[in-house]
């Protein structure tokens, strides 16, 4: 899952597609109204309709489909208990209940894919309290660093042996391991503050405000807004 998140970090800063050159304002915008209209639309059709826009976002952005679809196809694992559960025979339940949460997902996928997390996170933090808002932003770059140290302790376990042998001893190791990676996150937390104080910390990460400068690309970010408000219109009574 890191791999995959740390390509798409890659692709939203390395794209140079239009979509990369809009403004996260705009995107954001756009990316909500696809969400929630996945989420109330009562038909079908207009699901599967905004499935088929989300796809093409993702590709006219030029993101890989194979890791677009991994990265997209997450919250099926958690959606099939609740489709069983809920599944009254026929198939049209199903597919409303997978749809909502791919296309919303695949949305996700393509505004983290299109925009560097400064300018995804900068309006964010107008709209969180501070600390909530400097904390995300924080936390997103920590994962990459945390996940990656935890990928190297546990190659270290497997190579010396720590994966096998007694089940007690197998969980005291992963119980020492799991605290060395609590002691290194308090250790750097402690370090890249200190870091931000030497450099002049204000009491606010990511104050950047070109988040909202307006381009051309805006231009084709309003016209498939138009292009998924009239295709709402025309769908949402469809069955």
């Amino acid at each position: 899952m890191i791999n995959t998140l740390a390509q798409i970090d890659h692709l939203a800063s390395a794209g140079r597609t239009p979509w990369h050159r809009a403004s996260a304002l705009s995107k954001l915008l756009l990316a909500a109204g696809l969400v929630l209209l996945a989420v109330f639309a009562p038909s079908l059709w207009l699901l599967a309709g905004l499935y088929a826009v989300a796809w093409g976002l993702a590709l006219t952005a030029r993101l890989p489909w194979r890791l677009t679809l991994v990265a997209s196809g997450y919250p099926v694992a958690f959606t099939l208990l609740f489709v069983l559960a809920r599944w009254d025979g026929t198939v049209e339940t199903p597919l409303r209940l997978l749809l909502r949460p791919l296309t919303a997902s695949l949305v996700a996928v393509w505004l983290v894919g299109t925009t560097p997390y400064p300018d995804l996170f900068a309006p964010l933090s107008r709209l969180l309290p501070r600390n909530v808002g400097d904390g995300l932003f924080l936390t997103y770059r920590a994962l990459f660093e945390l996940m990656g140290r935890t990928g190297g302790l546990w190659r270290a376990l497997r190579l010396r042996g720590g994966a096998s042998g007694p089940v007690r001893r197998r969980l005291t190791l992963a119980g020492e391991g799991l605290a060395t990676m609590v002691l290194y996150g308090f250790e750097r937390s402690e370090r890249l503050y200190a870091t931000m104080r030497l450099r002049g910390h204000s009491g606010r990460i990511c104050g950047c405000h070109h988040f909202a400068e307006g381009s051309r690309a805006d231009l084709l970010v309003a016209a498939a807004g138009l292009i998924v408000t009239a295709g709402a219109v025309l769908l949402w009574r469809m069955p």
